[in-house]
């Protein structure tokens, strides 16, 4: 089976990228089943029902979340209606899911939503949850596991890797919105640090550059905003699983605006 990943939709800019381009490419690659992190989808910050309305009807199939999981109250209702979780290490008494299980071509996969620690809302401990979340997984038969890795700290995310690269199929990390060149399949697990935001590419981390180059430089911080008007990008990751649930191929798409899309092939270890 195949399946697409997308990071940090960031926006309506990011939102417009999937309208124009996402069930093209699931055509032109032959997607089953496509991911996406809706926690910056809703003009930066969280998420409202419209909007994620609006990306389930141009293609994708469900969506992970992250810090700013929470920041639109209105998500509380959603989780029990639309097919999205949250961070899977938040506290127990937290609304919604961590953990989302379908069947794709007859395979059970379970996707997992993940948070770091470094810079983050405090949550249990990643490693030691995510640890006896997949041997329960893997002990009810479930081969297909992917997780995304939502963090700042890159080494904990390729931490991640080391310690489960032989239990999962795919960990993608998402949050930074700036895409690292490290697209990998190890002991059959697709790993990338950051997949990359899909909204603006010519402001800061999908945002205006104002009060981002003002808070650097005077230390005074302001409210981020999505530009009216932007140059934009659609980045996202298309792998292959085999019944066994190990990754036999990936690669990484890239679209500036409307230019032809860019493919690269993950390194295979």
């Amino acid at each position: 089976m195949r399946i697409g990943f997308i990071g940090d939709i960031v926006g309506k800019p990011g939102r417009l990228m999937l309208k124009r381009h996402l069930k093209r490419l699931q055509q032109e690659h032959f997607i089953d089943f496509t991911i996406a992190n809706y926690e910056n989808a809703s003009h930066g910050f969280g998420l409202t029902e419209k909007n994620c309305i609006e990306l389930l009807g141009y293609g994708i199939d469900m969506m992970t979340g992250g810090n700013h999981s929470f920041d639109k109250k209105e998500i509380l209702k959603l989780f029990d209606t639309y097919p999205l979780i949250r961070p899977v290490n938040y506290p127990e008494e937290t609304e919604g899911e961590g953990l989302f299980k379908t069947t794709v071509l007859g395979n059970e996969i379970a996707i997992i939503n993940l948070m770091g620690h470094y810079t983050m809302p405090m949550v249990d401990n990643p490693f030691t949850m995510i640890r006896k979340v997949v041997e329960e997984l893997k002990q009810k038969g479930i081969k297909h596991i992917i997780i995304d890795m939502h963090a700042e700290a890159t080494s904990e995310k390729q931490a991640l890797l080391h310690m489960l690269k032989e239990d999962v199929s795919a960990i993608f990390g998402t949050h930074t919105h700036v895409a690292t060149d490290d697209l990998q399949v190890i002991d059959g697990c697709c790993y990338v640090t950051d997949v990359g935001l899909t909204g603006c590419r010519d402001g800061v981390i999908g945002m205006k550059s104002d009060v981002p180059v003002k808070r650097f430089l005077s230390g005074i911080g302001g409210h981020f905003d999505i530009p009216d008007t932007c140059k934009a990008i659609l980045q996202m990751v298309v792998f292959e699983l085999d019944d066994e649930g190990q990754c036999i191929a990936a690669k990484k798409i890239k679209i500036y605006d409307n230019q032809p899309k860019i493919v690269t092939k993950a390194w295979m270890e």
